[in-house]
This record gives structure tokens, sequence and C-alpha cells, in this order.
């Protein structure tokens, strides 16, 4: 029994260690401070507002609460084991041990939040993808990696919403921005920047050939106020269209779609799915800012490797990850050289063993 114990007790170190590293503390105190806020009259006065401080408040509670639980448990493990540590009652010893083993399996699942302690890690997400090399099977592609992206958010219970969509002329997208709100969007999906690309017999082929077919995808943190970033006014050129997307009445007749280029760079935003020309340009503020927090950082830590990737030109030789339909079925990370037969599960959303694959070679 005393050899049980002193593995319990190594488990218990091992979870206040990652309670550290993970400033679980500091997680309740944010819950206190949202909980007071939630508790005034006027709280729901802001609904737009009211709604994230809601959202962050449940995901905060949720990891919390599972680690708090945890704790515990092992905690009372230990102490039920101490107390019967001089008692040859091998049912007792075998009920410990099994218990144990669960606990162990529940922190090591747990233990994956540590490769999520990035900066930005716990901020919400820009996600943006582009068409590529393929014509009008690389707007259908990427149209799929829209629909793929959508279902993985939904299963983590995360809020989508799109922001600018520039539809393909025959089918598909030529380009999609959409705004992922949940705590760790970004964290996971940045393992999702770069080439994407697509094998398959063409649907939109007559003579059924197989067709290869690229897209880019662009994964950004949403970023408040940073001080690397510092946007002069004079450094911007602002366009005005009318929207072609969804958003009230008058959407189609009133100049509220906007275009910002950043003309030092040469960086290129848009949005037209808010009612207004102000949320237009707020939201298309917000993603410029983290392209540019983005580019600054890729400058200054080139050697990093958990920006490989964020911020890089359509060079189609370096993909990503390949998904191949046709003459057989796989999906294959470049990267981790991680592979799985299921390509229908896959597109349908189930991407995180990709992921999870991904950032534990960046802690390598």
């Amino acid at each position: 029994m005393r050899e049980l114990i002193d593995t319990l007790v190594d488990l218990q170190e091992k979870i206040a260690r990652t309670w550290s590293i993970l400033k679980l503390d500091q997680t309740g105190e944010k819950l206190k401070i949202l909980e007071m806020a939630m508790s005034r009259s006027d709280f729901w006065n802001d609904p737009d507002l009211a709604k994230k401080k809601s959202q962050e408040h449940d995901e905060l509670k949720k990891d919390l609460d599972r680690w708090s639980h945890i704790a515990q448990e092992v905690r009372d493990l230990i102490e039920l084991a101490a107390a019967a540590d001089h008692e040859e009652d091998r049912s007792l010893k075998s009920e410990i041990t099994k218990r144990f083993e669960e606990l162990n399996s529940q922190f090591q699942t747990l233990e994956f939040y540590i490769m999520l302690s990035g900066k930005y890690d716990e901020s919400p997400a820009i996600v943006a993808i582009h068409a590529g090399t393929g014509g009008v099977d690389a707007q259908d592609w990427a149209s799929m990696l829209l629909r793929m992206y959508v279902r993985f958010c939904e299963r983590q219970g995360w809020v989508v919403k799109i922001v600018d969509k520039s539809m393909g002329n025959e089918a598909g997208i030529k380009s999609v921005t959409m705004e992922v709100a949940g705590r760790y969007a970004y964290g996971y999906l940045k393992a999702e920047a770069g080439v994407h690309r697509l094998v398959r017999i063409s649907p939109f082929d007559a003579e059924k050939m197989r067709h290869t077919s690229f897209a880019l995808v662009e994964v950004l943190p949403v970023l408040e106020e940073v001080s690397e970033v510092q946007i002069d006014d004079k450094d911007l050129r602002i366009d005005t269209s009318t929207s072609s997307g969804h958003g009230g009445q008058s959407v189609n007749t009133t100049y509220s779609a906007i275009r910002i280029v950043h003309i030092p760079t040469g960086i290129t935003v848009s949005c037209q799915n808010e009612r207004s020309q102000q949320q237009n340009k707020e939201t298309a503020m917000k993603i410029l800012k983290g392209k540019l927090h983005l580019r600054y950082l890729a400058e200054q830590q080139k050697e990093k490797r958990e920006l490989r990737g964020a911020y890089q030109e359509a060079a189609w030789g370096n993909q990503v990850r390949s998904y191949v339909l046709q003459p057989y079925k796989m999906v294959k990370d470049h990267r981790t050289k991680h592979e799985v037969q299921d390509v229908d599960g896959v597109l349908d959303g189930s991407i995180m063993e990709f992921i999870e694959s991904y950032l534990r070679t960046l802690k390598k």
C-alpha cells in the first residue's frame, strides 16, 4: 500500500504543478469578477457584451470545476490509502488502484491544456480560407474546408460568425473570413494555418479526371489593444461598397461593405456582413490588427516553431496537409506524419487528433 500512496502523492504533485502553469488561481479570481458583474441589474443592458461575458464565465467555470474535482478526488484517495496502510485488504487495494488509474487517465487528458498556455491561445480566432490553384475545384474545396471548420467549432461549443465571403462564379467560394468565439479557439485552430491540398476525381470535369486543388488557411488571434501595433490613419486606404451579404432590408442599397488596405504592408482586409458601415469597419480593423501583430511576431521571432505557417504566402509546394479521395482514401499531415483513412469523418469536422498531434510537436 505504501508504494501506491507514493504513486498517488506523485500524481497530486503533478496536478499542483499543472495548476500553477495554467494559472487556475487567477481563473478563480476572474470567475469572481464575472459573477459580480453578472449579478448587477444592468448586466443585460448590452445583450452582446452580456452574452460574451456569460460564455466566458461558463467556459472558465467548466475548466476550474474539472481541475478542482480531480484534485479533490486524489486528496480523498490518499487519505483512504493512508488510513488503510497497515491493513491487508486486497479488495480495497484493488479498488484504490483502479480509481487511481481512472484519475491518472483523466489527468493526462486535462494535462493537454499545457499545450495551450501560449500568450494568445485562450483568445478567439479569425479564420480566413482562400481558394488557390485549381479553378472551380479549388473554390469548391474552399467551401468544403469552411464546412469542416464550422462543424469542428460547433462540436467545441464555439460560436462562428461569417464576417466576409466572396462566392465563386460557378461553385464554392473564392474566400471567406469568419470569427470564432470561444476559449482556446486560437490555441487549437492555429494548427490549421497553411496550405491544404485535395486530390479527387473532379465533379466539374466531364471526363472524370483526377484533379489536385489547393486552399490557403490563415488563422489569427482576436486581439485587444497591443502596444506593438500602432496603426496610423494616414497609412490606411478605406473603400466602401454595397454589401452582397446578409444584414437586413437595406444591406444591398447602402455602402456598408468595408475594404481596408494597409498601404505600408499591402495587407488588405474586408468585411460586409454587419448591418452598418461602422460595425464592418470595426470588425475589419480587428482583423487588420491581428494580421499586423502576427507579422510583427514573425519578424521578431522567426525561429519560433509555434508561429510556423501562421503568416505565409500561398506556396503550393509547401502544403501542411493532404486529403486524398482517389485512387485511395487518406488524410495526412505532412508536418507530423499523422494520417487517417476516415476522410469523410475528417471532412465532417473530426480534426482534433490532427490538431493535438501538431500541438504536441511544438512542445518537443
